[in-house]
């Protein structure tokens, strides 16, 4: 499969009065044509800070890359013009944000917004941009679209806004969408309904999907390989059935058996203990290693490298081999 994206050893970093905090701190990572890929991790573990500084939607200041090269079909987008960027952005990749009803706007209706993108991109009149944003809702499985399309976000279930974006996302049929939670505070048949959907458009247009979730039961059945992060690395890649399987990171594993199961009732539900660390003081040596039921001396000290563990499968742990149960 030909590569779309392919992030090398990326950096960011936020300058505040308190101090510097590490958000990402050397993620490197591939997508290929039709290719999806999982970036899993807890709230503060740089995947969506990884997803802006892709985009470069990144605040700055405080947020700045350091670091590294984000090459997409071959060209590295961190040294491009502001300019060159926006022609990438929206046509050649695109992004579907967490919470739909704050990234839409409240005071333009829907068929407008989704319309903007022709407007801009193709110097198309705002009467075929609406036809395009009605045939846009149509593909999307909104129901009733041409009455619909005049109507504001607010009108609008969340999982009807999620569509909504959805088909901004796929407005010029870009060849990579970075979807950062779309399912957030929808109920689970919603859910289902908005990654079938997600799924159906990957496989019709050959797109490179980065899916960002901390929901391992979200991606079970639509990721090819998952990556997971903690304090802004990744600390495990996996072919996503593998993973299931037999993590190989200790932390991957209390992800996982935090995960309620059928034939584990009445058991109390496993926790992973303590709290994510601050991005501001992350620990030295493994930054998981506060929280680890395996660390030893040298997770305290030295940071681990991403070991190879198995076909296409890499664990940033010295005991990988124990977690893997070999």
């Amino acid at each position: 499969m030909t590569t779309l994206l392919d992030v090398r050893d990326l950096h960011v970093e936020f300058r505040t009065r308190d101090g510097v905090a590490k958000a990402v701190n050397g993620v490197t990572y591939s997508v290929a044509e039709g290719e999806t890929l999982a970036v899993l991790g807890e709230s503060g573990s740089g995947k969506s800070v990884t997803a802006q500084a892709i985009m470069g939607i990144l605040d700055s200041p405080p947020g700045f890359v350091t670091q590294g090269e984000v090459l997409f079909q071959g060209d590295d987008l961190l040294k491009m013009s502001g300019e060159d960027r926006r022609r990438v952005r929206g046509a050649k990749m695109a992004m579907i944000f967490q919470d739909a009803l704050s990234a839409l706007n409240p005071v333009l209706s829907v068929g407008e917004q989704l319309g903007e993108m022709f407007v801009v991109h193709q110097g198309m009149s705002r009467k075929d941009a609406r036809n395009k944003a009605v045939e846009l809702m149509d593909l999307v499985r909104i129901p009733a679209a041409r009455q619909r399309v005049r109507e504001f976000p607010h009108q609008f279930s969340g999982g009807m806004r999620q569509r909504v974006m959805i088909a901004m996302a796929m407005a010029l049929e870009p060849d990579l969408i970075i979807a950062d939670e779309p399912t957030t505070a929808l109920d689970v048949t919603v859910q289902a309904q908005v990654m079938d959907l997600l799924a159906d458009l990957q496989r019709e247009y050959n797109m490179g999907l980065i899916l960002i979730t901390h929901d391992l039961g979200v991606v079970a059945d639509v990721a090819d390989k998952i990556a997971v992060m903690y304090a802004g690395r990744i600390v495990e890649t996996s072919p996503v059935h593998e993973i299931y399987k037999r993590p190989a990171h200790p932390y991957t594993k209390g992800l996982l058996d935090s995960i309620p199961r059928l034939d584990q009732k009445g058991r109390e539900l496993y926790a992973i203990k303590g709290l994510p660390p601050n991005l501001l003081r992350i620990p030295p040596g493994c930054a998981f290693n506060p929280r680890c039921p395996m660390a030893q001396d040298i997770c305290r000290t030295d940071v681990p490298p991403l070991y190879d563990v198995g076909p296409e499968r890499a664990s940033a742990c010295y005991f990988w081999k124990e977690t893997l149960g070999d």
